[in-house]
């Protein structure tokens, strides 16, 4: 079905290493393996008050006896409750980390297993006394992660991030460009700032406006959108719209109000409200309250309802709005004067060619895919849950968190995304199912084959992760298998090769073809095989 997936014996070996990779440099900074159950009852999901907060992606069950139960998309309850065991900072800090199945309900799975409803994540807790101790395990995860992608293959950028679901004080995501991704980030050309484009800010252009003056309804027969607002006669020019969106969060309708040349970022809008979930109000609901249909829509003179607003808004004067009449608009409009904004927010999606808001440079935006994410918690989960800890002074107090996570299978994905070519995957050497293929021309003849599996064997006794193609298939479907499924190195064995004592060695990320001695050969691709995992 949509987003579930059976790995291949391939796919396996490469997971396993990924995996490896994961656990060495979680290791490396203090981490201590765990194995937490991914049935979960209700009731710590209800203390946190996620049970209530996010939506249809967490599975919900009850078992024979009636229990809620929930299916594990992440462990951040769980292992707060195991925390309770900790009762003085002397146990202080603790890196807790597991590599296990997660499940989500995901509305859209796509993209192969990018986007997925059930995968496997490493996910690593810190518990720490203060806050100065959550920077440091929060800095030793940031050098981590780059090291872990940096031994898969990838060229990894770290953004500023949406906290979403997860709550705390801030997050990291790593990304990598690839055109297969889904999320945007924005870069500095100087190289000064980096975000996801839904936490990104730049500078706006100031715009002298006019003069305050009266309100002024006038018609607009058949006008819905902010184009044909800029074409009627009379309209107005984008930058000097304001255009009002309905949402509903929960049951509570709110309006949004944006520059009409301006996009909503809505995890901005998410965010700002501090909610996980709202959706676009239908016409039939907005029409419901305020007696007019989208592209007629304004808050002027609205009460009742929330009013936020995009900051390129604030103190804006000489705008026109819908009348909240169908075929009306309202120009003249003066923020202040005639709108009764509720909270003003960064709403607003950055663009390329923006000033950067620190050194004014262009803004540049690329398509990646996200690699891993991490979040300072701070005491979102401990105080709900009482996990505190005695100070130096004798005095309870809550722990400080962190939480840190990586996709096995999204990265090997991501893996395959930013190295292959027109002929396959070229896995890196760290990475690969099999690092090299001894590809046999003439299974059938002694010779050859005596002489591959001495290459074979000798290999296999260095610790070489390698693979007979001993086939009855011809040399070039051979060939473009090994291309395909991208082995880093391989060789050709053949009567030929037997006969002059020189093997053919392939370097697939290059294709530079070599002629090597037989007696050498095992020694040289030793090299280049413990070369590429440096």
């Amino acid at each position: 079905m949509a987003g579930s997936y059976s790995l291949l014996p391939p796919a396996m070996r490469v997971r396993a290493k990924i995996m490896q990779i994961i656990r060495e440099e979680i290791d490396r900074i203090g981490g201590q393996e765990f194995l937490l159950p991914v049935l979960h009852p209700a009731e710590p999901w209800q203390q946190s008050g996620r049970w209530n907060l996010i939506g249809e992606e967490l599975f919900r069950l009850t078992d024979r006896k009636d229990a809620d139960l929930c299916l594990a998309m992440t462990h951040e309850e769980i292992f707060t409750t195991l925390a309770l065991e900790l009762n003085s900072y002397k146990q202080l800090p603790q890196l807790w980390y597991q590599i296990q199945t997660k499940l989500r309900d995901e509305p859209r799975p796509k993209s192969g297993v990018l986007r997925v409803r059930e995968f496997t994540m490493k996910d690593s807790y810190s518990f720490d006394v203060d806050e100065a101790g959550l920077d440091r395990a929060f800095r030793n995860h940031y050098e981590a992660y780059k090291r872990i992608f940096d031994r898969l293959g990838m060229d990894s950028i770290a953004v500023e991030a949406s906290s979403g679901m997860m709550g705390g004080a801030g997050s990291v995501e790593f990304m990598v460009r690839s055109d297969a991704g889904e999320d945007w980030i924005v870069l500095c050309s100087a190289g000064d700032y980096s975000s996801n484009v839904e936490t990104a800010t730049s500078v706006l252009a100031p715009i002298e406006d006019p003069v305050s003056a009266p309100l002024e309804k006038f018609p607009t027969p058949g006008v819905r959108t902010i184009k044909a607002l800029e074409d009627f006669e009379g309209g107005a020019p984008a930058d000097r719209q304001i255009k009002s969106l309905f949402y509903l969060v929960g049951e509570e309708l709110v309006i949004v109000l944006m520059r009409g040349d301006h996009s909503l970022a809505e995890q901005k809008l998410l965010d700002g409200l501090s909610v996980i979930e709202a959706r676009p109000a239908t016409a039939d609901e907005i029409f419901a309250a305020v007696g007019a249909h989208p592209g007629s829509l304004g808050a002027v003179g609205v009460d009742g309802y929330r009013i936020v607003a995009d900051r390129g808004l604030e103190g804006r004067v000489g705008m026109t709005t819908g009348a909240n009449e169908d075929d009306f608009h309202l120009r003249n409009v003066d923020i202040t004067r005639d709108i009764s904004v509720d909270d003003w927010l960064d709403l607003r999606e950055v663009v390329a060619g923006e000033p950067c808001v620190n050194c004014g440079k262009p803004l540049e935006v690329d398509k990646t895919i996200e690699i891993g994410h991490i979040f300072k918690l701070g005491r979102r989960y401990s105080e709900p849950f009482g996990a505190a800890v005695l100070d130096e002074n004798g005095k309870a107090t809550a722990m400080f968190m962190g939480s840190y996570g990586i996709g096995v299978e999204r990265n090997m994905a991501a893996v395959v995304e930013v190295n292959h070519d027109d002929k396959g995957i070229v896995w890196p050497m760290n990475v690969a199912p099999y690092e090299v293929v001894v590809t046999v021309l003439r299974p059938e003849d002694a010779d050859t084959m005596a002489a591959a599996s001495r290459i074979y064997e000798g290999l296999r006794a260095d610790g070489v992760d390698v693979i007979l193609d001993d086939r009855k298939e011809r040399p070039g479907v051979k060939f473009a298998d090994a291309e395909l499924v991208g082995f880093p190195l391989r060789v050709t064995v053949g009567p030929r090769g037997v006969e002059s004592g020189l093997f053919e060695l392939v370097t697939r990320a290059t294709s530079v073809v070599e002629e090597v001695p037989a007696d050498e050969l095992v020694a040289v691709i030793l090299d280049r095989v413990m070369a590429a995992k440096q």
